[in-house]
């Protein structure tokens, strides 16, 4: 039976040392949501600067960034390893920004340092004293959390993500209460390519979007329609970023783990709902 959702926005915020953490959260986001979302009326969307700002002229970037994404968020989560970013101008970092304006708006964050081991010649030494110095800081401000390997951080996120949403905004819904009005403002924002093909995913009966490589090029394909014309570079190129779009947004997943077979994920489905 179909039913409506409060949605909340997890901001994902980190240097760009920490890649694989960043898609982690994803995927922790979008278990949480498989397991609990129904039962919750509650969704929560990961985005970020990457996958859900557009350009936009007149102010420093980082504002841009904050005014169109920060701002609408609920929960952050930030990560760091040997690197704190580059300064904007207010705050010495991008990331740093993201926090304190998130804070002062009276809203959680998550904040994880990594002590994975790293080649010493590989970092930078003026990044890494500022990143310690921040550090401290955190921990005078509150509770900041370590981890030391890929899967110590999901194994700690995932729980404590369970915890932050139960502590943090379970009280805003009533369970019992299945009218409860999903957000416009947690759509992300797709290019038009990615909206038309997750939408026709979700027609699809098993939600199935084929990627393959051919002789003379690439074709992808969902509910018997192609979105790429066969040696058509620019076709091809668009039809593979679309699906790069939706994966990096948690709203399919590799099945086939060659990047060939891609299921719509529960967060797609919801997403399309939204869209639609």
């Amino acid at each position: 039976m179909p039913y409506r959702a409060t949605v909340y926005r997890v901001m994902v915020a980190s240097p760009g040392d920490v890649t694989s953490e960043r898609r982690l959260v994803a995927e922790v986001v979008h278990e949480w949501n498989a397991i609990h979302s129904k039962g919750r009326r509650m969704v929560l969307m990961p985005v970020g600067w990457d996958s859900h700002a557009s350009p936009e002229m007149g102010d420093r970037p980082q504002a841009v960034i904050n005014r169109q994404i920060l701002q609408d968020c609920d929960l952050l989560v930030a990560m760091f390893w040997t690197r704190l970013g580059s300064p904007t101008g207010v705050s010495a970092s991008g990331t740093v920004e993201e926090i304190d304006e998130h804070l002062r708006a009276g809203k959680p964050a998550m904040i994880y340092f990594s002590s994975a081991p790293v080649r010493l010649d590989s970092v930078d030494e003026k990044q890494y004293t500022a990143l310690r110095q921040f550090k401290d800081e955190c921990r005078k401000r509150g509770l900041v959390e370590e981890y030391e390997s890929l899967s110590e951080f999901r194994e700690k996120f995932s729980r404590q993500l369970a915890q932050t949403i139960i502590r943090c905004f379970a009280k805003d819904v009533d369970i019992n209460d299945v009218s409860v009005v999903a957000r416009p403002s947690a759509v992300p924002r797709l290019s038009e390519a990615a909206r038309e093909l997750l939408l026709e995913a979700t027609k699809d009966a098993a939600g199935t979007i084929m990627c393959l490589a051919v002789m003379g090029g690439s074709y992808v394909q969902t509910n018997g329609k192609s979105f790429t014309e066969q040696g058509d570079p620019r076709s091809e190129a668009r039809g593979r970023g679309a699906v790069r779009e939706l994966q990096d947004l948690g709203l399919i997943e590799d099945r086939s783990y060659k990047g060939e077979v891609f299921s719509v994920t529960d967060a797609g489905y919801r997403v399309a709902e939204l869209l639609a």
